[in-house]
């Protein structure tokens, strides 16, 4: 028998090629199980997130979004599976520098916010994964976190303190503060709550301008309403009951059928203009 290898044909060559250059996902996680007290609090999920998608986690309340995210920000110890973040495998590196490349905005962020900060130095707390920043923030810091604030439309908030901010400019701060460690994954916990509805929109909006430039973070917005959807964003995970119940494609995966399972109540899903909104029938109050 012949010691030379045989030669390839071109399309398997090419095939090679694509397998050598397919980028490693953001996030991968596997088969991954919290228990607390005999309590499953998730079952076997499996996700990934690669460079350039971008992420909705549907759910009704008690279906293990907060526990997911709790999880892959190291807050929340894994029963069993694998979690690697940024190529990083929890359990073996420090999950706290980790976060540092992760912007998060969270209600238990902004809660935890003293009242007397200012927002520019809030924002500058971001570089560094730090809350009630302390010390002299340098002048290329503050220069950068100004930046980030007037992209956001509120430049004015610069010297105001944190306590005599509306919901709606706090939302603003704390989107500058996860940009300011220039992350390459920005996680986004139900940020409309608590904005009227014009705020909603303005925020919205701007989302979907973020989601659509270039350069810009993996996103995964995490939320109970599908009228939060922009646009922008390209997949959904619909957790129910501490498992996964639907993943893929916004196109393939966001449907009435999905949606029913997800919330077990019969859903139908409307679209209009790239927005969606949901009806339920009147059989079903």
């Amino acid at each position: 028998m012949s010691g030379v290898a045989p030669r390839l044909g071109k399309s398997s060559r090419q095939q090679i090629r694509l397998v050598r250059k397919a980028p490693r996902p953001l996030l991968e996680i596997d088969t991954l199980c919290i228990q607390r007290d005999g309590t499953k609090i998730l079952r076997e999920v499996d996700w990934s997130v690669r460079r350039g998608e971008h992420w909705v986690i549907l759910g009704p309340n008690g279906s293990g979004k907060t526990s997911l995210l709790a999880a892959l920000t190291g807050y929340f110890m894994p029963t069993s599976g694998d979690l690697t973040l940024l190529g990083q495998k929890f359990g073996e590196s420090d999950w706290r520098k980790l976060r540092e490349h992760i912007g998060i905005v969270s209600s238990s962020i902004r809660q935890r916010i003293p009242d007397y900060e200012p927002a520019t130095e809030v924002v500058v707390g971001g570089k560094y994964a730090m809350i009630d920043f302390w010390g002299t923030p340098k002048p290329a810091e503050v220069r950068a976190a100004r930046k980030l604030l007037a992209g956001l439309d509120c430049a004015y908030l610069a010297d105001r303190e944190w306590g005599v901010l509306s919901q709606g400019e706090r939302q603003r701060v704390l989107i500058a503060r996860a940009l300011m460690a220039k992350p390459e994954l920005l996680i986004l916990d139900e940020p409309c709550a608590g904005l009227d509805p014009v705020a909603r929109e303005r925020f919205l909006n701007w989302l979907d301008r973020l989601g659509q430039s270039s350069g810009r973070p993996a996103l995964v917005l995490v939320t109970h309403h599908v009228e939060e959807i922009m646009p922008a964003f390209s997949h959904v995970l619909m957790l129910k009951d501490g498992a996964v119940a639907a993943t893929g494609s916004m196109k393939e995966t966001l449907t009435s059928a999905n949606l029913s399972k997800t919330f077990a109540t019969r859903i139908r899903l409307q679209r209009k203009q790239g927005r969606y909104g949901l009806v339920l029938p009147s059989d079903a109050f």
